[in-house]
């Protein structure tokens, strides 16, 4: 199959591993990789925790002799602002534009903002290596922070800071934290843990209005409640960046269906010539299509893609059971495969801390998520992706 050139927009961990995989899968012609911020690629989990502590500054994922040493043309600095598929061409910020043969769409995600509020300093979001730094420079012992979001950003975060000498507070509308994405019971352990922790963590509120002239003082919450706060973070959740696209006649989700730009199980998009990879991609799953915001899932996505796109046999999917964790205090939280809120879950051993949790649905086990208890987790793969009985697995672990 003749690819011709290849145009990775988006130089983050998707796209990084999409080059990667392209040249692993034999593809030996022009390839160009396409960055909006001025970093070598990088890795984003650590931003949250290592960076903003202050305890690592150097997160790049290769160095930039990879990048020569592949043949990998990197511009970094170069935001694309329109995709004609027409001409096939891209249009950087700069008004220039670069040619492609088949481009690859690993653009990514932009923290998601609270319309109307307040625009005053001490107000910050976590995307970004320079976003981690802004707020590096801000965290002291003895300040106070508000969160705004329990989600994975905002319970690390809300870690991170205590682990800093701060004051927390974390606001949540949901029951618990990380309610949405593991339940609400297993999400009331994360909470137990940090409300042991120190953080003053507040359920069923979220953010009305921000205080202050010129700098952020504080913030009326969504019960009225006033608090006083050195500085602010808002982490509930992220947007895919799709504007690129607008007039390209490439297929987007609606925002409503979750975003992302529409793609087959190997990341092949409306138009033959265009594809997706990563968060910003929605591919289709057996029950529709849908975007996963983990780090793994961008490199499995990544190498069905470059199988796809050079004519090789591809795997009809990632084919991997999906792994993701989060970092909280002195607790990993892991989880394999995918589990939902609507999930049964069966908690079989928790001593306060430490915990294991079971996620059934229609009768098999379905996902397992274990906080500081990796072996436990990571045992249980081949069950979940033979989709073994409940009744089975409980009965082995003695429940």
């Amino acid at each position: 199959m003749s690819v011709g050139r290849v145009v990775v927009v988006g130089a983050g961990l998707a796209g990084l591993r999409t080059a990667e995989e392209l040249r692993r899968a034999g593809f030996d012609g022009e390839l160009t990789l396409i960055g909006a911020e001025p970093h070598l690629p990088y890795d984003r989990p650590p931003l949250s925790k290592e960076v903003v502590r202050g305890e690592r500054d150097d997160v790049t994922l290769k160095p930039a002799e990879f990048f020569e040493e592949q043949r990998i043309d990197l511009r970094l600095g170069a935001a694309v602002t329109a995709v004609d598929t027409g001409t096939r061409t891209v249009t950087l910020a700069d008004g220039s534009t670069v040619d492609y043969d088949q481009l690859v769409i690993a653009t990514g995600l932009v923290p998601r903002r609270i319309p109307g509020l307040a625009e005053l300093e001490g107000v910050h979001v976590l995307r970004s290596f320079e976003d981690a730094m802004g707020l590096r420079s801000e965290l002291a012992p003895g300040k106070t922070a508000l969160v705004v979001g329990a989600g994975f950003i905002g319970c690390e975060l809300a870690a991170s800071m205590r682990a800093c000498g701060m004051n927390v507070i974390l606001v949540e509308p949901q029951p618990a934290p990380l309610a949405s994405v593991l339940g609400e019971r297993i999400g009331g352990l994360v909470a137990r843990l940090h409300r042991e922790e120190g953080v003053d963590l507040r359920t069923g509120v979220g953010l009305t209005a921000l205080l202050g002239e010129g700098r952020v003082t504080g913030a009326v919450l969504g019960d009225g409640t006033e608090v006083a706060a050195d500085l602010v973070v808002i982490g509930i959740g992220s947007v895919p960046v799709t504007e690129l696209l607008d007039g390209s006649g490439v297929q987007v989700a609606e925002p409503r269906a979750g975003g992302g730009v529409l793609a087959d199980e190997c990341g092949r998009t409306s138009d033959p010539n265009v594809w997706a990879v990563g968060d910003v991609a929605a591919w289709r799953h057996p029950e529709g299509h849908r975007r996963v915001e983990h780090w793994t899932n961008a490199g499995d996505q990544a190498k069905a893609l470059a199988l796809a796109l050079v004519g090789a046999e591809a795997p009809a999917g990632p084919g991997q059971v999906p792994y993701f964790w989060s970092d909280q205090y002195d607790i990993k939280i892991q989880a394999l495969g995918e589990p939902s809120a609507t999930d049964t879950v069966h908690l079989v051993r928790d001593d306060g801390r430490k915990f294991l949790a079971y996620y059934e649905r229609d009768g098999v086990l379905v996902a397992v998520v274990g906080g500081g208890l990796a072996g436990a987790v990571m045992k249980t793969r081949a069950k979940i992706a033979n989709g073994v009985p409940i009744t089975e697995v409980l009965e082995a672990a003695g429940v």
